[in-house]
């Protein structure tokens, strides 16, 4: 307890805990690197969304160990993740086992009905990303892609390269 209070010891503990734990994110995000939050895999998003969850509870800690035990945490995941990105490097096995691999639902104008089944995405939503995209005829789309991270890529104009399809399915 830092104040005698009830009301006075709960606001200072809850800023007092929050602002450490945040700034022990940030220096874990200064060793580990930026990737750490880049939302490039499913392992990536997983990470941010426990990053928070365990912000959180750091925040409302009521004893010195449930605390440090959030601190250690939120310490291991980041090793876990630099090393499962290392590993990533060497390892196709590995690579294919963590990474989810983006699938082409829509190509040159033409909607992969197949594709939409099969990643449960529905037409509406295709068609609303298309309009987020500033897409303004279906026949000048080149290709649109559900990322590993479940966002969804619109590619339109006149051309598009063969090399943005590296590791996308084709349903």
């Amino acid at each position: 307890m830092f104040f005698d209070e009830p009301v006075i010891d709960a606001l200072a503990k809850g800023s007092i805990l929050s602002v450490f734990a945040l700034f022990w994110i940030i220096l874990l995000v200064r060793i580990v690197g930026l990737r750490s939050f880049s939302k490039m895999t499913n392992f990536d998003f997983v990470m941010t969304v426990a990053m928070g969850s365990l912000l959180a509870g750091a925040s409302q800690s009521q004893q010195l160990t449930g605390f440090l035990q959030a601190l250690a945490a939120m310490a291991s995941l980041f090793a876990a993740q630099y090393c499962v990105s290392r590993l990533r490097q060497w390892s196709r096995r590995l690579d294919t086992l963590v990474q989810n691999t983006p699938t082409l639902l829509m190509k040159d104008g033409v909607i992969l009905h197949d594709a939409l089944r099969r990643t449960r995405v529905a037409e509406e939503d295709l068609i609303a990303k298309l309009r987020e995209a500033n897409a303004l005829e279906i026949s000048s789309v080149r290709a649109v892609v559900l990322e590993t991270t479940g966002n969804i890529s619109v590619l339109h104009g006149d051309h598009v390269n063969d090399a943005l399809f590296k590791g996308v399915a084709k349903i």
